[in-house]
């Protein structure tokens, strides 16, 4: 690759840069994260909770204390001074909040310790920040102090969790009841507790981080010098004894190196290497890298990898390594150009098996590293296609959005601020030459945040001891161990055919076991964003053309007894491996659908009143919201004679449309979709709809699922006037209407609830797993033509119109009716 293509490439990250960055600063700050698909800040507790992901969030400007070492990387020290005094001005950190103490460790007082380390080399300098007194460090000895009450444990390993303001186990701090944590959660301190130490001359944080260190190293398990993926914090137990070198304890290993190389402390080398050997007798099996048993270790754990061990090749170069790097590497790079982006997991075959991806960088760090040590241009062709796949498939309006699902291109609202503290920074670092970087790299090292700290922190306050005591080290037969930084000159030659000669009998692994099949041009079109055969939110299931679209995709229809759908995909139903994708593709869609309807706000229940002779408003019936169409919290009442409309199920164009124009029309539930039944009435002139359910239903029916009207339709049916109203607040209802008000209502004055489609919840994720579809109440005027379905309604007709119910017994199902209703606007419901 060309000097002038590299630079061109480096310019390119730095657009992305500025583009994620950028739009963080305008859209976001100063909330923690930016959700950069409706370009506004992740403030926490005012986003749905996402659970332990939020953890990481603690109302301190996450994304630019994250960001504070990359603008100078990246030589944006303007940018860079600018954003040390917002983060001086602007942060708290004594917010009442519970944080994970590995990620507020990793990523605020790593990012403040970066950002210091940065801000007194540009000092030196003497081109800039000569304002800076050292306050970046006085912040990180403040959260430093806040995060030691963590520690408070028989063991000496961190709680999980800690509040801010009141830290642990006070009734207020709303934690300290935990009792297990992650091996890497209590592994991966030593680094910023010791530079915190080696920066303030305060000896307590690396003493903290050392004897938390020094329990994980006597728990492990003797016979295979390995560790388990969760610990019980205050006994020493092994909760999960599975052990790997993805999540749950990869950055465990990474600070044992990294913490010889920048306190050269010989026993962390001496621990490294023990779990190193033991990781390559048992973990590594070229190029795969699979959990096994810590107490069984030839048995594996899982058959599936998960994306965070992309970081080990990088690792492995900085061991020295250097022929495992570089397998492990290309089999990644191979899932890569399958899928686009590395998934959370994948399968031995390579198979998707968690299809999310939050934007990870541990891929670009091992391509860096690997870059560096190899001089390869290979690995530029892989930071290129990384730059390219990130523009083209990642890149929003508002910066660069997480992906869903790798297989659908489907996007989620959130960009982490690793995304912005790591991966622009090694891709920028694997283009630039070493004059393009305003100071010399090599004088640091790169946190698991990709943070950096100073190597002459080793010689600086060192009051700790260094030789570890806790165990005999057992001298290990392998000439690669040694007691200095590997130098990769020795180690293994600089020269691109050494690489390549490893990596290609790989080059065709992924394909080898799960094969792309024949690319077609719809394939290609579709991931360039034109439409999939079918899309979920057209699907139709009184279409036949749609049924036998996903007869062929492997996609089968099943009515429930209660009126769902079901839709089940079986792979090996499908006409072609083509078609399964297709199908898969197909109820990705479906279940994102209705897991996005799930999550929005529960809407208003619905009441049919009866206004005319000789009701005058005494009845009431309850009804279930429609999701289409106009709010009638806004709109309050929806008010017309009724009719029948024919036919009754309103699954085609009404013959009666005379009869219903101007009124609001009776649907019986059944054989459609309450939109198909929605657009026939409103084409017919109607300026409503109510839709009778054919059976009665149980009390214990949930309420937004179309129980409304129990009675006969002859009672609401022929001269009766209806209002459809929202049951708002008391002393809103609608049973303060007049009574004489009888004309019917103007078409303007309709209405219904606003989302485009409703499903009951979520299916099961998987290919296999069924997407039901429901049915409710509808009410409708300016009802869309282009409508989105996800439900639809096959109730069998019957019971409901019959005539011949006895008198008394309508009646006292209206005076519940009656009831309930007084019982609501006394706020008792």
């Amino acid at each position: 690759m060309s000097r002038e293509e590299k630079q061109k490439l480096g310019n390119q990250v730095l657009e992305m840069f500025d583009h994620a960055y950028g739009n963080y600063m305008e859209h976001a700050y100063p909330a923690d994260e930016l959700m950069p698909l409706t370009c506004r800040g992740r403030v926490r507790g005012q986003e749905p909770s996402r659970g332990d992901v939020d953890d990481a969030l603690g109302k301190f400007s996450l994304t630019l204390i994250d960001s504070l070492d990359t603008l100078v990387v990246l030589n944006k020290t303007k940018e860079f001074e600018d954003a040390v005094r917002k983060v001086l001005r602007d942060v708290n950190l004594d917010n009442d909040v519970v944080v994970s103490v590995f990620e507020t460790n990793i990523r605020v007082l790593g990012g403040l310790l970066g950002g210091h380390s940065l801000a007194i080399m540009l000092k030196e300098k003497g081109e800039c920040m000569q304002w800076y007194n050292d306050e970046l460090l006085q912040m990180a000895k403040q959260l430093g102090y806040k995060l030691l009450p963590a520690f408070n444990t028989t063991s000496g390993l961190p709680y999980p969790r800690i509040n801010l303001k009141f830290g642990i186990r006070k009734p207020e701090a709303r934690t300290g009841t935990e009792t297990d944590t992650c091996t890497a959660c209590a592994g991966t301190l030593i680094l910023e507790f010791a530079a915190l130490s080696r920066f303030t001359g305060a000896t307590i944080f690396e003493e903290y981080a050392r004897k938390a260190l020094d329990f994980l190293w006597e728990k492990r398990q003797r016979s295979s010098n390995l560790v388990g993926v969760t610990i019980n914090i205050h006994t020493g137990d092994w909760v999960r004894k599975d052990s790997g070198v993805g999540a749950g304890i990869d950055s465990y290993y990474e600070y044992l190196l990294k913490a010889y190389v920048l306190l050269g402390d010989d026993s962390f080398l001496e621990r490294f290497n023990t779990h190193y050997d033991a990781i390559m007798r048992y973990i590594s099996q070229p190029p795969l890298l699979l959990d096994v048993h810590i107490h069984k270790p030839m048995l594996n754990a899982r058959t599936w990898m998960d994306a965070l061990l992309a970081f080990f090749p990088g690792l492995q170069v900085l061991k020295g390594d250097i022929r495992p790097a570089i397998e492990t590497h290309e089999m990644l790079y191979q899932v890569i150009k399958k899928h686009n982006f590395l998934p959370e997991a994948f399968t031995t075959d390579f198979r998707v098996h968690w299809a999310q991806h939050p934007l990870r960088p541990e891929f670009a760090e091992s391509t860096y590293f690997l870059y560096k040590a190899t001089g390869d241009p290979y690995y530029l062709e892989v930071g290129k296609t990384l730059i390219e796949n990130l523009n083209k498939y990642a890149r929003v309006p508002c910066g660069f959005a997480a992906m869903k699902d790798v297989r659908t291109g489907s996007h989620e609202d959130r960009m982490d601020s690793f995304f912005l503290a790591e991966m622009f920074k090694y891709l920028y670092l694997l283009f630039a030459d070493k004059e393009d970087i305003i100071f010399d790299i090599e004088d640091y090292i790169f946190t698991t945040e990709a943070h950096l700290l100073p190597l002459w922190l080793s010689t600086t306050n060192q009051s700790i001891s260094k030789k570890n005591t806790t165990s005999e080290y057992i001298e290990l037969d392998d000439s690669n161990f040694d007691w200095t930084c590997p130098n990769t000159q020795i180690l293994f030659p600089n020269d691109p055919l050494y690489a390549q000669s490893i990596r290609e009998p790989l080059k065709n692994v992924v394909d080898k076991s799960c094969p792309r099949g024949i690319i077609r041009v719809r394939e290609e079109s579709f991931r360039s964003g034109a439409k999939p055969p079918l899309r979920a939110r057209d699907f139709m299931a009184t279409n036949p053309e749609h049924l036998e679209i996903l007869k062929k995709m492997g996609v089968s229809l099943i009515h429930l007894k209660d009126g769902r759908v079901q839709l089940v995909q079986h792979a090996i139903q499908a006409a072609s491996s083509i078609d399964a994708e297709d199908g898969l593709r197909f109820m990705q869609e479906m279940i994102e659908l209705s897991s996005q309807q799930q999550k929005e706000q529960q809407l208003p229940p619905r009441a049919v009143q009866i206004v005319s002779h000789p009701f005058f408003g005494r009845v009431v019936l309850t009804a279930g919201p429609a999701q289409f169409g106009l709010d009638l919290s806004k709109h309050k009442e929806t008010r017309g004679f009724v009719a029948s409309s024919k036919p009754y199920n309103g699954c085609s164009e009404l013959t009666n449309p005379e009869a219903v124009m101007g009124k609001i029309a009776l649907i019986q539930r059944g054989q459609c979709m309450f939109a198909e039944k929605a657009r026939n009435i409103q084409n017919a002139g109607a300026i409503g709809g109510i839709v009778i359910d054919a059976e009665t239903e149980s009390e214990e029916q949930p309420f937004s699922e179309n129980d409304s009207q129990h009675q006969s339709a002859d009672q609401t049916a022929g001269s009766q006037e209806a209002d459809l109203v929202d049951q708002g607040p008391p002393g809103e209802s609608a049973l303060n209407s007049p009574p004489e008000s009888l004309s019917p209502a103007a078409a303007d004055s309709a209405a219904s609830a606003p989302p485009p489609e409703q499903s009951p919840g979520p299916a099961p994720a998987g290919a296999h797993g069924p997407a039901s579809l429901d049915g409710e109440c509808t009410d409708l005027d300016n009802q869309p033509q282009e409508q989105s379905e996800t439900e639809e309604d096959s109730s069998p007709n019957a019971s409901w119109g019959k005539k011949g119910q006895p008198i008394d017994f309508i009646l006292a199902d209206w005076n519940e009716d009656i009831e309930a209703f007084d019982m609501m606007e006394k706020g008792e419901l």
